[in-house]
């Protein structure tokens, strides 16, 4: 039963950050000068909270549904935009959900951040020169020419921007984040004792 009130509530817990995230998504649009089709928005700041409050597999799992609604219901780019969105958001879940739980400490969160932020960056270079070509029809050659002048300096500020957000923000919403979980823990330690 208290598994069971523990589920429940972590799934309106992850239903609620894919909820802000969305709002996010919607209402902050900041096109990025180099390249005005590269868009910023915070909607990856609940997901990397997510994941430092749960673990990867929340992180990614709200990133999922959030980069899924985006893509086909929200008008971003259909197949190529949930595939970018959630390659580049789903990275830095997976390595900060990894990194931060081994030792929850501020520097641990501030390693994971920029780990993860590098990472992104990478990765997102890699899926441009592959991906890109193939969906959107544009020479391989022209994506090489905008990796040093928009799309590296498009993921490292996005990222690093949401970086900084979620390490400034985690603190303050983790007790509500945590509080079911606490509940739940500590049913089951009275029940256990009264057993």
């Amino acid at each position: 039963m208290n598994n069971s009130k523990f589920s429940t509530a972590m799934i309106a817990r992850l239903a609620m950050m894919t909820a802000v995230s969305l709002v996010l998504l919607l209402i902050v649009r900041i096109p990025f000068p180099p390249a005005p089709f590269l868009v910023y928005d915070p909607a990856d700041v609940p997901i990397y909270i997510t994941a430092f409050a749960y673990g990867p597999a929340a992180g990614l799992i709200v990133t999922l549904v959030v980069c899924l609604i985006q893509a086909f219901m929200l008008g971003g780019d259909g197949l190529y935009g949930f595939l970018m969105h959630f390659v580049a958001t789903g990275i830095v879940a997976v390595v900060i959900g990894l990194m931060y739980a081994r030792n929850k400490t501020r520097k641990r969160a501030v390693v994971s951040l920029v780990t993860g932020v590098i990472v992104a960056t990478a990765v997102m270079c890699v899926m441009n020169l592959i991906v890109t070509p193939l969906y959107m029809g544009a020479p391989r050659e022209a994506v090489v020419a905008m990796l040093p002048t928009a799309i590296i300096p498009f993921n490292l500020l996005k990222a690093g921007l949401n970086a900084v957000l979620t390490f400034v923000l985690y603190k303050r919403v983790s007790g509500f984040l945590h509080r079911g979980s606490t509940v739940a823990a500590a049913e089951g330690a009275g029940q256990n004792a009264a057993e």
